[in-house]
């Protein structure tokens, strides 16, 4: 047994001169697998325990049933390794993935283009040596991640290339494109978006953000406190960050209606010379409150049907009318506690109903979104 062992897998050595324990690979399609055998000393292989690579468990994962048969009703060690092979054949077969290994050759030139790149720029690597994220800087010193999946069954394909960025990442490709010119690539890329995130960082850093409540490097849009249940709602554009971007006012008409009719005058006032910021307070003729003069928690005003200030990732942007109220609520629960009213009407989206607190008539829009 032991030569017919030795012939048919000359990578899986015993360890101990009982021949108890065998260390090695186990080689099946020209790819090898790393495991360990633990055989009693009665050398009954029902009693065996196997210890197997992540690589190899990930290729059994499922098959665990067959292969303790295999090891209950296999006569001895070189039978049931005949019949793992089998199973892990039907393993690779059925996970395309799991069967295809780079040529030593793509190892090799990985490591090269990472030494021209710089190893300080590898922020982390998968184990199967396809999944880079490399470290960027922009020009304002912001740090970016570049994400890149290589082809290694195709290398010269067009590797898969993903950021956080607020426009597509599209990338120039050829069979002799290195990773060094991918990453190039991606610099000019913030480069081009400087402007643009140096424009948002001023507004995140001198007013207080409603929403988003964490913005990512993808984020285009702030709504801006303005006061106490009133914001302004501002999208960016990316490509032309000091143009007017897109505005909507929130809150009770008596305090948004003013300050639509300015937006409207003033529009004609807007410098693309200055800051987007600096614009907005100008149009508006107001003052942002920012971290310097005010409490964030003077804004965050609770729902006044849940009493929270976050709804999942909703805040309480619908408010009563009323002067004397301005309550805010949510809008999931506005819309909720008016349909539970008998005196509440709906027509098209749009639902009819009394303010909680002062009775006076509210409306509340009902979402289209579908989840």
């Amino acid at each position: 047994m032991e030569s017919s062992l030795v012939k048919d897998n000359p990578l899986l050595l015993p360890l101990n001169s009982e021949k108890t324990i065998y260390d090695g690979f186990v080689t099946v399609q020209e790819r090898d697998f790393r495991m360990r055998i633990f055989l009693p000393p009665d050398r009954q292989l029902k009693w065996a325990k196997l210890h197997c690579s992540w690589q190899l468990k990930h290729l059994l994962h499922g098959y665990e049933p067959i292969v303790k048969q295999r090891l209950q009703q296999s006569a001895d060690l070189v039978s049931f390794l005949l019949e793992l092979k089998t199973v892990l054949e039907v393993g690779l077969k059925s996970r395309p993935e799991c069967s295809s290994i780079p040529p030593p050759q793509y190892y090799s030139q990985l490591i090269s283009e990472m030494e021209t790149i710089g190893w300080d720029k590898l922020l982390s690597i998968d184990t199967e040596f396809r999944t880079l994220r490399l470290k960027a800087q922009d020009f304002s010193g912001r740090q970016h991640i570049l994400t890149i999946k290589l082809q290694s069954k195709h290398p010269e394909e067009a590797p898969e290339c993903s950021a956080d960025l607020p426009v597509p990442l599209v990338v120039t490709w050829t069979p002799q494109s290195t990773l060094e010119q991918l990453h190039n690539q991606f610099l000019q890329v913030l480069e081009s978006l400087t402007e643009f995130w140096d424009i948002l960082d001023e507004i995140d850093s001198k007013t207080w953000i409603l929403e988003p409540e964490k913005p990512s490097r993808s984020d285009t849009m702030r709504r801006i406190t303005i006061g106490n249940n009133v914001s302004i709602k501002v999208e960016v554009d990316p490509r032309h960050p000091k143009m007017l971007p897109e505005c909507c006012l929130l809150g009770a008409e008596h305090v948004v209606t003013p300050l639509r009719n300015k937006l409207n005058a003033n529009m004609h006032l807007w410098n693309p010379d200055s800051s987007v910021l600096h614009n907005l307070q100008d149009v508006l003729e107001i003052e942002f409150p920012s971290p310097a003069t005010h409490e964030k928690s003077a804004f965050s005003v609770e729902c006044g049907i849940c009493y929270s200030y976050r709804l999942d990732a909703a805040i309480p942007d619908q408010v009563c009318n009323n002067p004397r109220c301005g309550q805010p609520f949510h809008q999931a629960c506005l819309l909720e506690w008016l349909r539970a009213l008998p005196s509440s009407r709906q027509s098209f989206s749009i639902v009819f109903g009394e303010c909680p607190y002062c009775s006076k008539p509210v409306t509340v829009k009902m979402s289209t979104h579908k989840s």
